[in-house]
């Protein structure tokens, strides 16, 4: 969900189940609503800790308002996207595409023959793909890697063993202790898939469980 709509959500999750208390939690805030339903909201990769679990008196994620602004303020974040022979790379600021590259090497798909040709088929296709990452790595290096001291996250997609792969290679160490958990379902990197993976990786994660319809409702 856009951050821009997480309150008007908030309203209607009221609406529908009664004011709700307000929890911080690792992942964000969880709303708890009095006849027992619940909804998490999920902060989006690059909003710091600092802000999610702020202390009595300070504004954060204690409080919905505190969480809110957090969810929504710009951030740089990287954008790594793999899938077999292409890649794309990117910075976004806030929602705005700022920095991006897409390279795409050919690496053949797999074959149902067998015997010599087959082992001779595996080596030709095992070497085009290591070419790939090669490339997506040098990549990765010359757009992410100077950029790593103003990325508040590193947001990825695709294929995680591709995505593993080209962050295996040393040189991206820095960039790899920025990698959140979040992997977007995307196709085949493009210049497209790479803006439409911005507004996914922005995005605030709902999780709503309903009320155990055993439980009393509280007063």
């Amino acid at each position: 969900m856009d951050p821009a709509r997480v309150a008007r959500w908030v309203e209607g999750f009221a609406d529908r189940h009664g004011p709700s208390t307000c929890t911080p939690q690792e992942y964000g805030l969880l709303l708890t609503a009095p006849d027992g339903a619940t909804a998490e909201l999920h902060a989006p990769p690059g909003v710091p800790a600092a802000e999610l679990h702020a202390p009595p008196g300070v504004p954060g994620a204690a409080d919905l308002d505190g969480f809110l602004a957090a969810v929504s303020r710009p951030r740089r974040i990287g954008l790594l996207l793999a899938r077999k022979g292409a890649v794309a790379v990117g910075i976004a600021a806030g929602a705005k595409l700022v920095v991006s590259k897409v390279d795409t090497r050919y690496v053949q798909g797999r074959t149902a023959a067998g015997g010599w040709s087959q082992q001779r088929f595996a080596r030709r296709r095992d070497n085009q793909a290591k070419a790939a990452v090669a490339d997506a790595v040098e990549v990765t290096v010359r757009l992410l890697l100077p950029e790593v001291p103003t990325l508040a996250a590193l947001v990825c997609g695709g294929d995680r063993r591709a995505v593993d792969a080209v962050l295996a290679d040393r040189r991206l160490a820095p960039l790899s202790v920025l990698r959140a958990e979040r992997l977007l379902a995307v196709p085949e990197p493009r210049h497209a898939v790479l803006l439409a993976a911005i507004p996914a990786a922005r995005a605030v994660h709902v999780l709503v469980r309903d009320p155990d319809p055993d439980s009393p409702v509280k007063p």
